[in-house]
């Protein structure tokens, strides 16, 4: 799989200087690019290595205007080159470990895992467990973010939509959560400057 090819600021650079742009250029974002960018956003870590994050590309224009509708009207929805609806489906992570639980480990060792990480959800209501499911698919959507910004797109996530139309027109069960819709592609703004608390507001040391 190829990547993208421009990276143009590290990591540490990206969290200085993302911001969130609404307008984009006209350059067109391929699958392969947007293939390449989920890659690299599902390198996040999740507990268990259980991964119940799920992208959804969207590039048809009928699609993108219901989903811009649900969106309550925002205009990058359907303008922005590159969309993806980050959604987490525990009901499908559970369901397959055998994909998730590492490989070399020893046969004896993985069954014990996989069997550790069932009866974990086993004592958790259903809307535990998707609430489980969203806060763990929120640590993909900051690596999502990073990875646009580093590798020269501006995105916007977006929380303001209605996720029971968006469910209704991606055909999603009930149990899939949406914790965001990104609107990504090439800046046409500079979007406003980062505005943040100080770190002595947000940090502190206990002795």
């Amino acid at each position: 799989m190829a990547l993208v090819e421009a990276r143009e600021k590290t990591v540490v650079d990206s969290a200085r200087t993302r911001v969130s742009i609404r307008k984009y250029d006209s350059r067109p974002i391929s699958r392969e690019e947007i293939t390449s960018i989920v890659e690299l956003a599902g390198k996040a870590p999740s507990a268990f290595n259980v991964q119940p994050w799920r992208f959804i590309g969207i590039s048809d224009p009928a699609t993108r205007a219901k989903l811009q509708e649900a969106a309550f009207g925002q205009p990058q929805v359907g303008e922005a080159p590159g969309l993806l609806v980050l959604t987490s489906d525990m009901k499908a992570a559970l369901a397959d470990l055998d994909s998730t639980v590492h490989p070399d480990m020893p046969q004896d060792r993985r069954e014990k895992v996989k069997e550790t990480v069932r009866g974990s959800f086993a004592a958790m209501t259903e809307d535990e467990q998707r609430a489980w499911g969203r806060n763990q698919s929120n640590i993909a959507l900051g690596y999502l973010l990073l990875v646009l910004e580093s590798l020269g797109y501006g995105s916007s996530p977006m929380l303001g939509f209605d996720p029971a139309a968006v469910r209704d027109i991606l055909a999603l069960e009930e149990h899939v959560e949406i914790p965001a819709i990104v609107a990504f592609g090439y800046p046409a703004e500079s979007g406003f400057p980062q505005h943040r608390l100080p770190v002595e507001r947000v940090l502190r040391f206990v002795a």
